[in-house]
């Protein structure tokens, strides 16, 4: 319920920021008062207090896959051995500590965790599977898809 607080105060204005802040992180106090109709230090003041909310948790670079050395990507469903508080700590305390994993989702449904793998140049899944994720505490099944494409990202 806090999170539903933190968010129903947001009016008109606000959610017309975090949209424009959305498509373009970098634009100025200027460019995001003249897109939601504000004085720029309004705009200014206004991302502010979204950013000391929480709201606005950060801001990202995306770089250009080349750039990496981009191999590949692989979603992994992760199921855990068991459902206990102990079992899912074990394993968030690990997977945070892994470089090739970018993204780790807690998930409803058939697997406990998603992740989200970057290969680079120098990293096979093979290894990434044998030496890191089959060795996770917890660990009972994982389920490998490779991206073959990226659509649309963040």
């Amino acid at each position: 319920m806090a999170n539903a607080d933190k968010f129903s105060d947001l009016d008109s204005f606000d959610r017309e920021l975090i949209k424009v802040l959305r498509n373009d992180a970098r634009a100025t106090a200027a460019e995001l008062g003249e897109k939601v109709g504000l004085s720029p230090s309004a705009a200014h003041r206004r991302v502010k207090l979204l950013e000391q909310r929480g709201i606005i948790t950060g801001y990202r670079a995306v770089i250009a896959e080349s750039v990496h050395g981009k191999q590949g990507m692989v979603f992994v469903h992760v199921t855990l051995q068991d459902q206990r508080r102990e079992t899912f700590e074990k394993f968030e305390k690990a997977v945070v500590q892994i470089a090739a994993v970018e993204e780790c989702h807690l998930m409803s449904g058939e697997a406990d965790y998603l992740l989200k793998i970057v290969l680079r140049e120098s990293l096979s899944y093979e290894d990434v599977h044998r030496d890191v994720l089959s060795t996770m505490p917890g660990v009972s099944k994982l389920v490998s898809q490779f991206s073959i494409r990226t659509v649309k990202a963040v």
